[in-house]
């Protein structure tokens, strides 16, 4: 274990600050779903089914920051800043690129994709609505969220829960104008949703925008250098990326067939899916702030050629992860019952009761998400082995999670409870690869160029 105090206290900052960012992000969602489920059910339960593709998306921009941060960090603990805006702007063409994408399906097949998600034309109908004005943040959200994880491997974090805040504070205004129609605004409903959140994410982009031209003096970033970049670092981003771009796409897929299960299952297990999933975001933002920083810490130790440092490093971090995760699962335990009662009426009996037990496996599940999670996508993939997350989470969710969930729904017509809890416990038994894979030391990688 590592004994200075000066460490902790530089990771917690660091942790913290990535939680806050998650925290006011994954907020945006949750007051969405809060206020519309004050609103209307099936709203809500509309507006959670788009929201997969929205998570589909933050995937995707995952995958395609992660590379800028992985090799950023590794050059920026050599002191090598130079070719970090270079990898910046790779990042940026294949996030746009795959925004792109998303945009052009949901644009032109709305109710097909959402019939795959719920057989509900209630609940498809909202969701048809939101789609409608939703689709056109897609390319917004990408380019802000690369440029802000690509500055995170520079050890710039404060511009993340600066526009986090900043959206959460505007799309809670608009959300209380706008779906409700308060204070002579119309009542719109899910389209006052997307609006609101439309106008949040324009506001992100401005303010990156401005950070990047008057405050960050580090890169230097401007629109010159993310445009005319040297094409030889694609091949070295894509050697990083490639693998955890297959891996989030293929994450962000499985996690729509697990919504499609239980959207096939009902309105009320459509709702307290939602619930509980938005829920389990908030309050374990700091499992994934955890991983967030360790991936910086262990990039940059080994840009450093601190391999001395890196045992007592990855020792001390795997205690703090089961801490966190600890203290994750209690928290969504305790907080079930005051939570659920903020919906008000709007929930029948069976939703609200779906929904504790929802929360209860996700209580359970949530420690070993923290340990499992923040070692390989934290650890690992900080260290260079990018590879190793994709090969076990295709063989884990194709081989594993989905027939085995989806034949207790459909085939031998398990409670939900049972068929979400078969959806989850991969976070549990996925502790065991990543333990072996991890004590190998077989991830510690340069991606750097000499």
């Amino acid at each position: 274990m590592i004994k200075e105090k000066t460490f902790y206290k530089s990771f917690m900052i660091l942790a913290l600050s990535l939680a806050l960012q998650n925290l006011l992000t994954y907020g945006v969602n949750m007051m969405d779903t809060l206020m519309l489920g004050r609103y209307s059910q099936n709203a809500m339960g509309g507006v959670s089914l788009c929201n997969q593709i929205q998570f589909l998306l933050q995937m995707l921009v995952v995958g395609a920051g992660e590379g800028a941060v992985v090799m950023g960090s590794q050059y920026w603990g050599r002191k090598k800043l130079e070719p970090i805006p270079h990898i910046i702007g790779v990042a940026l063409r294949f996030g746009g690129a795959l925004a792109v994408l998303l945009f052009i399906l949901v644009f032109g097949w709305p109710n097909q994709i959402l019939s795959l998600l719920s057989n509900d034309p209630a609940v498809i109908a909202e969701g048809a609505k939101y789609f409608s004005i939703i689709r056109y943040t897609y390319v917004i959200f990408t380019i802000t969220n690369i440029l802000v994880a690509s500055l995170r491997s520079i050890g710039v974090v404060r511009i993340g829960y600066m526009i986090s805040g900043s959206t959460l504070v505007i799309n809670v205004c608009l959300n209380y104008l706008l779906i409700y129609g308060n204070l002579g605004f119309p009542e719109m409903g899910v389209r006052g949703a997307a609006c609101a959140t439309l106008i949040a994410r324009c506001v992100e982009l401005i303010i990156v925008i401005w950070f990047l031209k008057y405050r960050e003096n580090v890169l230097n970033l401007n629109l010159r250098k993310l445009l005319h970049i040297d094409t030889s670092y694609v091949r070295d981003y894509m050697k990083v990326s490639l693998p955890v771009l297959i891996n989030q796409a293929l994450w962000g897929v499985a996690q729509m067939v697990q919504t499609g299960i239980l959207g096939h299952l009902g309105g009320d297990v459509t709702a307290a899916n939602a619930i509980s999933v938005q829920v389990y975001q908030v309050l374990s933002v700091v499992c994934y702030g955890a991983a967030s920083a360790a991936g910086i810490v262990v990039g940059r130790t080994i840009g450093e050629d601190n391999e001395k440092k890196l045992h007592p490093l990855v020792t001390t971090l795997q205690v703090l992860f089961i801490s966190i995760g600890l203290c994750s699962g209690l928290a969504i335990f305790l907080l079930r019952g005051p939570i659920l009662a903020a919906f008000g009426g709007t929930l029948t009996e069976n939703a609200y009761r779906l929904s504790r037990q929802f929360m209860l496996v996700l209580a359970i599940t949530t420690v070993g998400t923290s340990y499992q999670m923040a070692c390989d996508n934290g650890i690992i993939r900080g260290g260079g082995d990018t590879a190793f997350s994709a090969k076990m989470n295709l063989v884990s969710m194709w081989c594993i999670i989905v027939p085995f969930s989806a034949m207790a729904a459909f085939w031998w017509k398990c409670p939900p409870v049972a068929v979400f809890f078969l959806l989850k416990w991969d976070q549990l038994y996925k502790a065991i690869p990543v333990g072996i894979r991890l004590h190998s030391w077989k991830w510690v990688k340069k991606v750097t160029r000499v």
